[in-house]
């Protein structure tokens, strides 16, 4: 690789590396976890379609009754 590749490769501001892709969104966003679920219960959320991992984390709000942030 020669040092022009690098250059168009790498996003610097000065001496920083900038990440590429896609920033954290909002003040406060979500992050990601490993987290270990009984099968029956990952096949009842998948099985809701598109959004089940947003449905886990609203019905942990409740469960827990936490207000929306």
């Amino acid at each position: 690789m020669t040092d022009a590749m690098l250059d168009r490769a790498v996003f610097r501001d000065g001496d920083k590396v900038v990440r590429r892709g896609r920033p954290p969104l909002g003040a406060r966003p979500k992050s990601s976890v490993t987290l270990r679920l009984d099968a029956d219960v990952l096949e009842a959320y998948r099985a809701l379609g598109a959004g089940w991992q947003s449905q886990i984390n609203a019905d942990l709000r409740r469960v827990r009754k936490l207000k929306k942030a």
